[in-house]
Protein backbone atom coordinates (compact mmCIF):
# COMPACT_ATOMS: atom_id res chain seq x y z
CA UNK A 1 0.00 0.00 0.00
CA UNK A 2 1.27 3.46 -0.89
CA UNK A 3 2.21 5.96 1.81
CA UNK A 4 -0.54 8.61 1.80
CA UNK A 5 0.67 12.21 2.15
CA UNK A 6 -2.09 14.76 2.65
CA UNK A 7 -1.36 18.49 2.24
CA UNK A 8 -4.01 20.80 3.68
CA UNK A 9 -4.06 24.14 1.89
CA UNK A 10 -2.62 25.26 -1.45
CA UNK A 11 -1.24 28.69 -0.64
CA UNK A 12 2.41 29.54 -1.09
CA UNK A 13 3.55 26.97 1.49
CA UNK A 14 1.24 24.14 0.49
CA UNK A 15 1.65 24.45 -3.27
CA UNK A 16 5.44 24.63 -3.12
CA UNK A 17 5.56 21.75 -0.64
CA UNK A 18 3.32 19.47 -2.69
CA UNK A 19 5.40 20.14 -5.80
CA UNK A 20 8.64 19.52 -3.93
CA UNK A 21 7.38 16.22 -2.54
CA UNK A 22 6.22 15.14 -6.00
CA UNK A 23 9.66 15.95 -7.41
CA UNK A 24 11.54 13.99 -4.80
CA UNK A 25 9.47 10.94 -3.85
CA UNK A 26 8.72 7.94 -6.02
CA UNK A 27 5.07 7.66 -7.10
CA UNK A 28 5.46 3.92 -6.77
CA UNK A 29 5.57 4.36 -3.00
CA UNK A 30 3.64 7.58 -2.30
CA UNK A 31 0.27 9.12 -2.99
CA UNK A 32 0.14 12.93 -2.58
CA UNK A 33 -3.21 14.72 -2.23
CA UNK A 34 -3.74 18.47 -1.83
CA UNK A 35 -6.95 19.83 -0.31
CA UNK A 36 -7.87 23.46 -1.00
CA UNK A 37 -11.09 25.40 -0.57
CA UNK A 38 -10.77 27.17 -3.93
CA UNK A 39 -9.92 25.74 -7.35
CA UNK A 40 -7.43 28.54 -8.08
CA UNK A 41 -4.17 29.63 -6.51
CA UNK A 42 -4.56 32.84 -4.51
CA UNK A 43 -1.69 35.34 -4.64
CA UNK A 44 -2.09 36.41 -1.04
CA UNK A 45 0.59 39.09 -1.40
CA UNK A 46 -1.45 40.81 -4.11
CA UNK A 47 -4.97 40.75 -2.72
CA UNK A 48 -4.85 44.48 -1.98
CA UNK A 49 -4.13 45.01 -5.69
CA UNK A 50 -7.08 42.82 -6.67
CA UNK A 51 -9.31 44.81 -4.33
CA UNK A 52 -8.06 48.06 -5.86
CA UNK A 53 -9.14 46.94 -9.32
CA UNK A 54 -6.03 45.43 -10.86
CA UNK A 55 -6.46 42.29 -12.93
CA UNK A 56 -4.42 39.31 -11.74
CA UNK A 57 -3.61 36.22 -13.73
CA UNK A 58 -5.61 33.21 -12.54
CA UNK A 59 -3.81 29.91 -12.04
CA UNK A 60 -6.12 26.92 -11.75
CA UNK A 61 -4.67 24.39 -9.34
CA UNK A 62 -5.71 21.53 -11.61
CA UNK A 63 -3.40 23.01 -14.27
CA UNK A 64 -0.66 23.73 -11.73
CA UNK A 65 -0.48 20.08 -10.66
CA UNK A 66 -1.20 18.57 -14.08
CA UNK A 67 1.30 15.83 -14.91
CA UNK A 68 2.84 15.84 -11.43
CA UNK A 69 0.90 12.94 -9.98
CA UNK A 70 -0.45 15.23 -7.23
CA UNK A 71 -4.16 14.75 -6.64
CA UNK A 72 -6.33 17.82 -6.02
CA UNK A 73 -9.42 17.82 -3.82
CA UNK A 74 -11.38 21.10 -3.93
CA UNK A 75 -13.04 21.23 -0.53
CA UNK A 76 -12.89 23.02 2.79
CA UNK A 77 -11.24 21.31 5.74
CA UNK A 78 -13.57 21.18 8.73
CA UNK A 79 -11.85 18.76 11.12
CA UNK A 80 -8.74 16.66 11.72
CA UNK A 81 -8.74 13.44 13.74
CA UNK A 82 -5.11 12.55 14.59
CA UNK A 83 -6.08 9.31 16.34
CA UNK A 84 -7.84 7.93 13.27
CA UNK A 85 -5.56 9.83 10.86
CA UNK A 86 -8.50 11.30 9.00
CA UNK A 87 -9.49 14.73 7.73
CA UNK A 88 -13.12 15.76 7.25
CA UNK A 89 -13.86 18.01 4.27
CA UNK A 90 -16.91 19.67 2.76
CA UNK A 91 -17.55 21.03 -0.72
CA UNK A 92 -19.12 24.48 -0.97
CA UNK A 93 -20.91 26.70 -3.51
CA UNK A 94 -20.94 24.03 -6.21
CA UNK A 95 -17.20 24.42 -6.88
CA UNK A 96 -16.06 21.69 -4.52
CA UNK A 97 -15.72 17.96 -4.83
CA UNK A 98 -18.30 17.25 -2.15
CA UNK A 99 -18.21 16.16 1.46
CA UNK A 100 -16.05 13.31 2.60
CA UNK A 101 -13.33 11.92 4.82
CA UNK A 102 -9.71 11.55 3.73
CA UNK A 103 -7.12 9.31 5.36
CA UNK A 104 -3.41 9.95 5.66
CA UNK A 105 -0.16 8.48 6.89
CA UNK A 106 1.67 11.84 6.88
CA UNK A 107 -0.15 15.15 7.19
CA UNK A 108 1.26 18.55 6.18
CA UNK A 109 -0.91 21.30 7.64
CA UNK A 110 -0.65 24.55 5.64
CA UNK A 111 -4.11 26.08 5.99
CA UNK A 112 -2.73 29.59 6.46
CA UNK A 113 -4.49 32.41 8.24
CA UNK A 114 -7.44 34.78 8.09
CA UNK A 115 -8.02 38.29 9.32
CA UNK A 116 -8.10 38.73 13.11
CA UNK A 117 -10.93 40.92 14.38
CA UNK A 118 -9.59 40.89 17.98
CA UNK A 119 -13.17 40.87 19.21
CA UNK A 120 -13.75 44.47 18.11
CA UNK A 121 -17.50 45.07 17.75
CA UNK A 122 -18.71 45.50 14.18
CA UNK A 123 -15.61 44.18 12.40
CA UNK A 124 -17.20 40.89 11.36
CA UNK A 125 -20.42 42.59 10.25
CA UNK A 126 -19.17 45.78 8.61
CA UNK A 127 -15.42 45.75 7.91
CA UNK A 128 -13.71 44.56 4.72
CA UNK A 129 -10.37 42.79 4.44
CA UNK A 130 -7.78 41.62 1.89
CA UNK A 131 -6.87 38.33 3.57
CA UNK A 132 -8.42 36.18 0.83
CA UNK A 133 -9.80 36.27 -2.70
CA UNK A 134 -13.53 36.31 -1.86
CA UNK A 135 -13.09 39.14 0.66
CA UNK A 136 -10.86 41.12 -1.72
CA UNK A 137 -13.47 40.82 -4.47
CA UNK A 138 -16.17 41.92 -2.04
CA UNK A 139 -14.13 45.02 -1.21
CA UNK A 140 -13.49 45.65 -4.89
CA UNK A 141 -17.22 45.65 -5.58
CA UNK A 142 -17.72 48.12 -2.73
CA UNK A 143 -15.09 50.51 -4.11
CA UNK A 144 -16.56 50.25 -7.60
CA UNK A 145 -19.94 51.09 -6.13
CA UNK A 146 -18.58 54.34 -4.70
CA UNK A 147 -18.11 55.68 -8.21
CA UNK A 148 -14.60 57.00 -7.62
CA UNK A 149 -15.54 59.09 -4.59
CA UNK A 150 -16.17 58.49 -0.90
CA UNK A 151 -13.92 57.64 2.03
CA UNK A 152 -11.88 54.59 2.97
CA UNK A 153 -10.33 53.96 6.38
CA UNK A 154 -7.56 51.36 6.59
CA UNK A 155 -7.08 50.06 10.14
CA UNK A 156 -3.59 48.78 10.90
CA UNK A 157 -0.09 50.18 10.31
CA UNK A 158 1.64 46.92 9.42
CA UNK A 159 2.87 45.92 5.98
CA UNK A 160 -0.61 44.95 4.76
CA UNK A 161 -2.15 48.21 5.95
CA UNK A 162 0.54 50.36 4.34
CA UNK A 163 0.38 48.51 1.02
CA UNK A 164 -3.43 48.62 0.99
CA UNK A 165 -3.69 52.33 1.75
CA UNK A 166 -1.11 53.34 -0.86
CA UNK A 167 -2.54 51.05 -3.56
CA UNK A 168 -6.06 52.40 -3.01
CA UNK A 169 -4.95 56.03 -3.01
CA UNK A 170 -2.99 55.58 -6.24
CA UNK A 171 -5.63 53.50 -8.05
CA UNK A 172 -8.59 55.62 -6.91
CA UNK A 173 -7.36 59.24 -6.67
CA UNK A 174 -10.91 60.45 -6.06
CA UNK A 175 -11.17 58.49 -2.82
CA UNK A 176 -10.37 60.04 0.55
CA UNK A 177 -8.01 57.44 2.05
CA UNK A 178 -6.97 57.44 5.71
CA UNK A 179 -5.00 55.01 7.87
CA UNK A 180 -5.50 54.45 11.59
CA UNK A 181 -2.27 53.43 13.36
CA UNK A 182 -2.09 52.29 16.97
CA UNK A 183 1.42 53.72 17.17
CA UNK A 184 3.71 55.76 14.94
CA UNK A 185 3.60 55.12 11.21
CA UNK A 186 6.67 53.14 10.14
CA UNK A 187 8.17 53.15 13.63
CA UNK A 188 10.19 49.99 12.90
CA UNK A 189 11.88 51.51 9.82
CA UNK A 190 15.20 53.34 9.67
CA UNK A 191 14.97 57.15 9.77
CA UNK A 192 15.55 57.43 6.02
CA UNK A 193 12.95 54.79 5.15
CA UNK A 194 10.47 56.34 7.58
CA UNK A 195 10.90 59.70 5.84
CA UNK A 196 10.43 58.05 2.44
CA UNK A 197 7.22 56.41 3.69
CA UNK A 198 5.78 59.67 5.00
CA UNK A 199 6.64 61.45 1.77
CA UNK A 200 4.81 58.73 -0.17
CA UNK A 201 1.74 59.13 2.03
CA UNK A 202 1.85 62.91 1.56
CA UNK A 203 2.26 62.53 -2.22
CA UNK A 204 -0.75 60.22 -2.38
CA UNK A 205 -2.86 62.39 -0.07
CA UNK A 206 -3.32 59.73 2.63
CA UNK A 207 -4.35 61.00 6.04
CA UNK A 208 -2.66 59.26 8.97
CA UNK A 209 -4.28 59.00 12.41
CA UNK A 210 -1.40 57.95 14.67
CA UNK A 211 -1.85 56.56 18.20
CA UNK A 212 -5.41 55.68 17.28
CA UNK A 213 -6.99 52.43 18.40
CA UNK A 214 -10.26 51.58 16.68
CA UNK A 215 -12.72 50.03 19.13
CA UNK A 216 -15.89 49.72 17.04
CA UNK A 217 -16.86 49.62 13.37
CA UNK A 218 -20.16 50.60 11.79
CA UNK A 219 -21.43 50.52 8.24
CA UNK A 220 -20.22 54.07 7.49
CA UNK A 221 -17.86 54.89 10.35
CA UNK A 222 -15.32 53.65 12.86
CA UNK A 223 -14.99 54.72 16.51
CA UNK A 224 -11.63 55.38 18.16
CA UNK A 225 -10.76 54.61 21.79
CA UNK A 226 -11.23 58.29 22.68
CA UNK A 227 -14.72 58.34 21.16
CA UNK A 228 -13.74 60.08 17.93
CA UNK A 229 -15.85 59.01 14.94
CA UNK A 230 -14.05 58.50 11.63
CA UNK A 231 -16.26 58.52 8.53
CA UNK A 232 -15.68 55.55 6.23
CA UNK A 233 -17.74 54.27 3.33
CA UNK A 234 -15.46 51.25 3.61
CA UNK A 235 -13.43 50.28 6.67
CA UNK A 236 -10.61 47.91 5.69
CA UNK A 237 -9.37 45.81 8.61
CA UNK A 238 -5.67 44.90 8.39
CA UNK A 239 -4.90 44.73 12.10
CA UNK A 240 -3.31 41.29 12.19
CA UNK A 241 -4.07 37.69 11.27
CA UNK A 242 -5.38 34.60 13.05
CA UNK A 243 -5.71 30.89 12.29
CA UNK A 244 -8.79 28.70 12.27
CA UNK A 245 -9.30 26.58 15.42
CA UNK A 246 -9.11 23.26 13.55
CA UNK A 247 -5.71 22.23 14.94
CA UNK A 248 -6.68 23.18 18.48
CA UNK A 249 -9.94 21.25 18.22
CA UNK A 250 -7.97 18.23 17.00
CA UNK A 251 -5.96 18.15 20.22
CA UNK A 252 -2.62 19.22 18.76
CA UNK A 253 -0.31 21.28 20.92
CA UNK A 254 -0.95 24.85 19.84
CA UNK A 255 -0.27 28.38 21.01
CA UNK A 256 -2.93 30.50 22.65
CA UNK A 257 -3.73 31.79 19.17
CA UNK A 258 -4.10 28.28 17.71
CA UNK A 259 -0.86 27.93 15.73
CA UNK A 260 0.68 24.44 15.73
CA UNK A 261 3.79 24.23 17.90
CA UNK A 262 6.55 22.55 15.90
CA UNK A 263 10.16 21.59 16.52
CA UNK A 264 13.11 22.65 14.37
CA UNK A 265 12.06 20.18 11.66
CA UNK A 266 8.49 21.57 11.42
CA UNK A 267 7.15 18.43 13.08
CA UNK A 268 4.31 18.79 15.58
CA UNK A 269 5.70 18.41 19.09
CA UNK A 270 2.60 16.45 20.10
CA UNK A 271 1.83 14.38 16.98
CA UNK A 272 4.89 13.11 15.07
CA UNK A 273 3.01 12.22 11.88
CA UNK A 274 1.81 15.82 11.46
CA UNK A 275 3.93 18.67 10.11
CA UNK A 276 3.03 22.34 9.74
CA UNK A 277 4.28 25.18 7.56
CA UNK A 278 3.32 28.75 6.75
CA UNK A 279 1.09 30.88 8.98
CA UNK A 280 -0.32 27.77 10.68
CA UNK A 281 3.05 26.88 12.22
CA UNK A 282 4.57 28.35 15.37
CA UNK A 283 8.25 27.99 14.53
CA UNK A 284 11.36 29.60 15.95
CA UNK A 285 13.74 31.43 13.63
CA UNK A 286 17.52 31.42 13.76
CA UNK A 287 17.42 34.49 16.01
CA UNK A 288 15.47 32.59 18.68
CA UNK A 289 12.25 34.48 18.02
CA UNK A 290 8.96 33.20 16.57
CA UNK A 291 8.73 33.51 12.81
CA UNK A 292 6.04 36.06 11.86
CA UNK A 293 3.13 35.25 9.60
CA UNK A 294 4.59 36.14 6.20
CA UNK A 295 5.40 34.80 2.75
CA UNK A 296 9.07 34.55 3.72
CA UNK A 297 8.16 32.35 6.68
CA UNK A 298 6.06 30.20 4.37
CA UNK A 299 9.16 29.66 2.26
CA UNK A 300 11.45 28.74 5.15
CA UNK A 301 8.97 26.44 6.84
CA UNK A 302 7.72 24.62 3.75
CA UNK A 303 11.29 23.88 2.64
CA UNK A 304 12.14 22.52 6.07
CA UNK A 305 8.94 20.50 6.29
CA UNK A 306 9.45 18.87 2.89
CA UNK A 307 13.12 18.15 3.65
CA UNK A 308 12.04 16.49 6.88
CA UNK A 309 9.26 14.44 5.30
CA UNK A 310 11.55 13.23 2.50
CA UNK A 311 14.32 12.39 4.97
CA UNK A 312 11.91 10.69 7.32
CA UNK A 313 10.39 8.51 4.61
CA UNK A 314 13.59 7.65 2.74
CA UNK A 315 15.98 7.31 5.69
CA UNK A 316 18.18 10.18 4.53
CA UNK A 317 19.76 12.84 6.69
CA UNK A 318 17.65 15.96 7.03
CA UNK A 319 19.33 19.32 6.38
CA UNK A 320 18.56 22.32 8.54
CA UNK A 321 17.05 25.18 6.52
CA UNK A 322 18.21 28.66 7.51
CA UNK A 323 15.37 30.76 8.87
CA UNK A 324 16.70 34.30 9.03
CA UNK A 325 15.30 37.52 7.61
CA UNK A 326 17.29 40.04 5.61
CA UNK A 327 14.66 42.73 5.24
CA UNK A 328 11.11 43.97 4.76
CA UNK A 329 9.79 44.80 1.30
CA UNK A 330 6.85 47.23 1.22
CA UNK A 331 4.99 48.28 -1.93
CA UNK A 332 3.80 51.88 -2.05
CA UNK A 333 1.62 51.63 -5.16
CA UNK A 334 2.90 50.45 -8.53
CA UNK A 335 5.94 52.67 -8.90
CA UNK A 336 7.29 53.11 -5.40
CA UNK A 337 8.43 50.78 -2.64
CA UNK A 338 10.80 50.39 0.28
CA UNK A 339 13.24 47.58 0.89
CA UNK A 340 14.47 47.86 4.47
CA UNK A 341 17.46 45.78 5.52
CA UNK A 342 17.31 44.33 9.05
CA UNK A 343 19.85 42.76 11.40
CA UNK A 344 19.69 39.35 13.08
CA UNK A 345 17.31 40.75 15.71
CA UNK A 346 15.02 42.10 12.95
CA UNK A 347 15.95 45.68 13.78
CA UNK A 348 16.21 48.11 10.90
CA UNK A 349 19.67 48.83 9.56
CA UNK A 350 20.48 52.31 8.33
CA UNK A 351 20.54 51.17 4.67
CA UNK A 352 17.35 50.95 2.65
CA UNK A 353 16.33 51.07 -0.99
CA UNK A 354 13.39 53.23 -2.01
CA UNK A 355 11.60 54.38 -5.14
CA UNK A 356 11.29 52.75 -8.54
CA UNK A 357 14.25 50.41 -8.07
CA UNK A 358 12.66 48.98 -4.96
CA UNK A 359 9.32 48.71 -6.78
CA UNK A 360 10.94 46.79 -9.66
CA UNK A 361 12.62 44.49 -7.13
CA UNK A 362 9.29 43.79 -5.41
CA UNK A 363 7.60 43.16 -8.77
CA UNK A 364 10.34 40.66 -9.58
CA UNK A 365 9.78 38.86 -6.28
CA UNK A 366 6.05 38.61 -7.00
CA UNK A 367 6.63 37.31 -10.53
CA UNK A 368 9.17 34.80 -9.27
CA UNK A 369 6.81 33.51 -6.60
CA UNK A 370 3.97 33.11 -9.09
CA UNK A 371 6.22 31.34 -11.61
CA UNK A 372 7.38 28.95 -8.92
CA UNK A 373 3.78 28.18 -7.97
CA UNK A 374 2.76 27.70 -11.61
CA UNK A 375 5.66 25.25 -12.11
CA UNK A 376 5.81 23.33 -8.80
CA UNK A 377 7.44 20.30 -10.38
CA UNK A 378 9.99 22.17 -12.48
CA UNK A 379 13.17 20.14 -12.81
CA UNK A 380 11.55 16.90 -11.67
CA UNK A 381 14.32 14.28 -11.42
CA UNK A 382 14.22 11.20 -13.63
CA UNK A 383 14.98 8.99 -10.65
CA UNK A 384 12.97 9.64 -7.50
CA UNK A 385 13.69 8.40 -4.01
CA UNK A 386 12.08 5.20 -2.85
CA UNK A 387 10.72 4.87 0.66
CA UNK A 388 12.41 2.80 3.31
CA UNK A 389 10.61 -0.21 4.77
CA UNK A 390 10.22 1.57 8.12
CA UNK A 391 9.01 5.15 8.18
CA UNK A 392 8.04 5.67 11.79
CA UNK A 393 11.43 6.29 13.37
CA UNK A 394 12.56 9.68 14.57
CA UNK A 395 14.15 11.77 11.79
CA UNK A 396 17.91 12.04 11.39
CA UNK A 397 18.87 15.71 11.41
CA UNK A 398 22.05 17.70 11.06
CA UNK A 399 21.40 18.92 14.59
CA UNK A 400 19.28 17.60 17.41
CA UNK A 401 15.67 18.66 17.01
CA UNK A 402 14.75 21.10 19.76
CA UNK A 403 11.17 21.26 20.94
CA UNK A 404 9.62 24.69 21.05
CA UNK A 405 7.89 25.84 24.22
CA UNK A 406 4.28 26.82 23.84
CA UNK A 407 3.97 30.53 23.19
CA UNK A 408 1.82 32.83 25.26
CA UNK A 409 0.08 34.07 22.13
CA UNK A 410 0.17 34.65 18.40
CA UNK A 411 3.33 35.92 16.77
CA UNK A 412 3.16 39.36 15.21
CA UNK A 413 1.68 39.39 11.72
Amino acid sequence: MKHRILVLGAGYAGTFAAGSLARRLSPADTEITVVNAEPVFVERMRMHQLAAGRELATRRLADVFAGSGVRLRVARVTAVDPDRRTVTVTGEDGDGDGDGELTYDTLLYTLGSRVADHGVPGVAEHAFDVAGRPSALRLRARLDGLGGAGSVLVVGEGLTGIETATEFAESHPGLSVALAARGELGAWLSPGARLHLREAFDRLGITVHEHTAIEAVGATYAIGADGTSYPADATVWTAGFAVDPIAAAAGLEVTEGGRIVVDDTMRSVSHPDIYAAGDSAYAIGDNGRPLPMSCASAGYTNMQATDTIVGQLTGRRIPSVKKNYIGNHISLGRYDAIFQMVDSDVRAKSWFLGGRKAARLKAGVLRGSLWGVAHPTFGMPKRKRRLTATTGAAPLTTADSTAVATAPGKAAA
